[in-house]
């Protein structure tokens, strides 16, 4: 397709305000993701990134403006139809999910749009994808281990692998590093990374508030605060001292090593 046109977008927010009680969560943010891009959502707490992650998950609809995710126009598609095309990892899908299901379990119920349940035929395919993708992710030793007695990295992990399992068109992570220590961190990041490098995988937004959750395979930043948009586009024209420092009210230096970035703030005079 030579014809820019014809490339939908896999997400086109227009003007689009978030409103609750009067105060607004997203303030007239309008942002396109072209296919495969990866996408990092910076900002502060409190800074609007989760409300936005909610929004390109066709879970939250806006006050105001237009949302098109996939080339579906949100109020004029059927959600439950866009939705399997949707991978999304975060805190508020681990708190939906049975705890004693096992780790394979957790990842197969995916592929059927499902929380729960185990009365099921499983396919042998589905299965052998359930068993590839946690093998990706390092949980090849955990396929048996109960979802509820996980640690924070292993959860996780599993978490990803199950977003994977509907092979989605647009991958959405929710702070993925949250929580974890820094072996943790580092692990997940390396593989992210390795993901985020795969030409096959799906187009990636991924919310963090730390510049060192950014994986080696992201291209692109957006910088939220207070529900507005500080800064859009190539993380190594955006992802500036100036712009950081703005985006979370501190005069911060950013450095890039690498394919890794750091953050840290002036000493104070």
């Amino acid at each position: 397709m030579g014809d820019n046109a014809l490339m939908s977008d896999v997400l086109e927010l227009a003007d689009v305000s978030v409103l609750r009680e009067g105060r607004a969560l997203v303030d007239q943010v309008s942002w396109s993701v072209k296919e495969g891009e990866r996408w990092v959502i910076l900002g502060p707490n409190g800074a609007g990134k989760t409300t936005l992650l909610n929004v390109a998950s066709s879970y939250l609809f806006p006050s105001k403006g237009t949302v098109a995710i996939l080339g579906e126009q949100l109020g004029k598609v059927d959600v439950f139809e866009l939705r399997p095309r949707i991978g999304v990892a975060g805190i508020a899908i681990a708190e939906k999910l049975p705890r004693r299901q096992t780790v394979l379990q957790t990842v197969l119920t995916a592929a059927y749009g499902m929380t729960a349940g185990w009365h099921e035929s499983y396919d042998a395919i589905d299965e052998q994808r359930a068993r590839a993708f946690l093998d990706r992710l390092g949980m090849n030793d955990y396929l048996d281990r109960r979802f509820g007695t996980l640690s924070e990295g292993e959860r996780k992990r599993t978490l990803i692998a199950r977003a994977l399992m509907s092979d989605p068109e647009l991958l959405l992570l929710d702070e993925p590093a949250a929580g974890l220590d820094l072996g943790g961190r580092e692990d997940l990041v390396r593989r992210l990374g390795r993901l985020a490098s795969d030409p096959a995988a799906p187009s990636m937004i991924m919310v963090t508030h730390h510049v060192e959750e950014i994986a080696p395979g992201f291209t692109h930043v957006l910088m939220i605060r207070q529900g507005k948009v500080l800064a859009a586009g190539p993380l190594e024209i955006e992802l500036t001292s100036r712009n950081l420092s703005r985006c979370f009210g501190l005069p911060l230096v950013v450095e890039q090593s690498g394919d890794r970035w750091t953050a840290r703030g002036l000493p104070m005079a």
